[in-house]
């Protein structure tokens, strides 16, 4: 048996590529390789078809080979003791054995020259292509009607209906992206409330040393004292030779990030900042998400000062989500690479996604991260900021129903999920006091119970998948559960509610999340970014979790003297040989509290997941290669 297959799509992966045939002047028979799916994009105004004539870039994703094989291959470079023990694959090693050869490449280019659309760049690993050409040429290639659309004042275009591709292409095309130019993600990351009137978090500075230790004003020097990264540091790892990875969908000015780390008095490596700007990189500002990106460097970088960072940027659309991923994975120039921007998993098989194929998209991002663990990149994400209910923040309209869900791309197999908690503080609010004692799962719960409103379901997001199986890291593990029962998807905007999508129950997913750390604004961080006018206190969500645990791994490589590869297998095997107490790798989050369902209990549970890094135990158990 294979570690885990993905349930409900009907577009499997298949092994090699068939020979491609040159189209005839009529478009050749189709096969559509999307879910079935309505067929315009949900609560916007269709304002007709697109100019024939405007140019339209999309990214034509290829399946690779033998998935199956990558996966036994990619258990063996995590488990001590195999012969191929991380034992990475460079990216020629990887397309020789999964990509597509140059020869197939070919013969899809002159299959699309053929429909006038212009091949620009074909990237490094042989799994994406950049192609260029009219809506009219993809309307025909891809028997669909591009149309534009206006939707809370933004104006963008996407298939009418779904896309399909042609038959000779259908063995080897897994996804289309960029067809529609409709905002893909969210960023996982926010502010803490201004509750009825309470005053907003204070800006403390550190005064002596880099931590203030002052909730809501953390810096990257209390993570470090907090969670035993320290001792690293008094080791000389400091991620010298490191190159860390930022995967995100806005741009952001650099400069922000050496003001933060030299306002709080830490000495980082000069010069170290590379910006690759994909798609034509992201945009700059406030409501396009900058600090999203400034806090993922500044996090990151601040934990590893001596790093390298390479931020991939790229427009907020399907495209450029998947575009970033697969160019800095194929570039494989990063150790390691993180990203907190998502999406709840079931918009991609509900029917907010109409006209672009989501589902095939959910799983070309499965593959490029397949790719990542085989070349030995360590990736994480954030689980999400509202709990175990993760459609509530981000649903389109406050009518739509929050079922227990969790988010994407956490939720996939191949990528660390990155939880959150709250640590110890005391605060008096207007209607209380709040006093947390302990490290407990990450949701504002506290703040309902004082008699504060609208802040359900705010927390660590975490729960079950009910898109991909169970990965044989989690199999038998206690407190990895199924899914729960009576779980819909439903619009209730108009007069007559709409179900959108039926979870499926007692599905044995995969379970999110895999580690946390602090993530809740009141306890929260510092973030400098001149796009949002300087300083911020208060800051938080697991978009500060992830980038930690990148630069977090940055030591860990330099540590053990190379990349360690897809982190997951070995966090669960660690926890199994007796992952906590003293000397222990983890700590044990398991007061009962819960991210507003699941419980934090003894061991592993989806509120937290695993529990909290002990960094520099965790180093000694890798290298040790426990």
């Amino acid at each position: 048996m294979k570690p885990w297959k993905i349930a409900l799509f009907t577009a499997p992966l298949t092994a090699g590529m068939l020979a491609i045939a040159t189209p005839t002047a009529q478009a050749s028979a189709t096969s559509d390789i999307q879910s079935e799916q309505p067929t315009a994009p949900a609560d916007a105004k269709d304002l007709g078809p697109s100019d024939a004539t405007q140019t339209v870039t999309a990214s034509i994703i290829l399946k690779m080979h033998n998935p199956s094989g990558l996966q036994d291959f990619i258990q063996a470079t995590v488990t001590p003791g195999n012969p191929r023990y991380r034992q990475f694959l460079s990216v020629g090693q990887f397309i020789n054995q999964y990509a597509p050869s140059n020869a197939q490449i070919h013969q899809i280019i002159n299959y699309l020259q053929a429909y006038g659309l212009v091949v620009n760049e074909v990237y490094a690993d042989n799994l994406l292509l950049k192609v260029t050409g009219t809506v009219a040429q993809f309307n025909n290639m891809f028997s669909t009607s591009i149309h534009d659309y206006s939707e809370s004042g933004r104006r963008f275009h996407a298939p009418k209906k779904p896309p399909k591709v042609p038959s000779p292409l259908a063995d080897s095309v897994l996804a289309i992206a960029g067809l529609s130019t409709q905002m893909a993600a969210h960023p996982l990351s926010m502010v803490a409330p201004q509750l009825d009137g309470e005053p907003g978090a204070t800006v403390v500075l550190p005064k002596n040393g880099t931590a203030t230790n002052e909730p809501g004003s953390y810096t990257v020097g209390d993570v470090a004292n907090r969670y035993d990264v320290t001792p690293l540091y008094a080791k000389g790892i400091t991620g010298r030779g490191q190159t860390i990875g930022i995967a995100t969908l806005a741009n952001f000015n650099p400069d922000d990030a050496y003001t933060y780390w030299n306002t709080i008095g830490l000495k980082t490596k000069p010069a170290r900042i590379q910006q690759v700007h994909v798609d034509g990189g992201g945009d700059l500002g406030s409501d396009a998400g900058s600090a999203e990106t400034t806090l993922d460097v500044e996090q990151s970088g601040g934990l590893a000062p001596d790093a390298n960072i390479v931020v991939y940027d790229a427009p907020n659309t399907d495209a450029g989500f998947l575009d970033i991923f697969y160019k800095a994975i194929s570039d494989n120039r990063v150790d390691t690479l993180s990203v907190s921007w998502g999406l709840p998993e079931i918009f991609y098989v509900s029917a907010l996604n109409n006209g672009v194929d989501y589902a095939n998209e959910l799983q070309a991002l499965d593959q490029v991260f397949m790719e990542a663990a085989a070349q030995g990149i360590s990736t994480f994400a954030a689980s999400g900021d509202s709990g175990a209910y993760d459609t509530n923040r981000q649903a389109p309209a406050p009518a739509y129903s929050t079922p227990l869900t969790v988010d994407a791309p956490a939720s996939d197999p191949y990528i660390t999920a990155a939880g959150g908690t709250t640590v110890p503080f005391t605060r008096t609010f207007r209607l209380g006091t709040v006093t947390i004692s302990e490290e407990r799962p990450w949701a504002w719960d506290y703040l309902q119970n004082l008699g504060y409103t609208g802040v359900f379901s705010v927390g660590d997001g975490g729960g079950v998948s009910v898109l991909w199986q169970r990965p044989w890291y989690q199999w038998g593990v206690p407190g990895v559960k199924n899914s729960e029962p009576g779980q819909s998807f439903v619009d209730d905007t108009g007069t007559t509610p709409v179900d959108l999508y039926d979870l499926p129950a007692n599905y044995p997913g995969r379970n999110v999340a895999d580690l946390s750390m602090n993530a809740d604004p009141e306890t929260g961080y510092l973030l400098y970014s001149s796009t949002d006018g300087g300083w911020i206190a208060g800051y938080g969500g697991t978009s500060f979790v992830a980038p930690q645990l990148n630069g977090i791994t940055a030591l860990l490589n330099q540590y053990t003297g190379g990349r360690i590869g897809f982190l997951n297998p070995t966090l669960y095997r660690l926890m199994r040989i007796g992952g906590y107490g003293k000397n222990a790798p983890f700590n044990d989050i398991n007061d009962g509290d819960t991210n507003w369902f699941y419980k934090a209990v003894n061991g592993y549970d989806p509120a937290v997941g695993i529990g909290t890094p002990n960094v520099a135990n965790l180093a000694d158990a890798i290298r040790q290669g426990r």
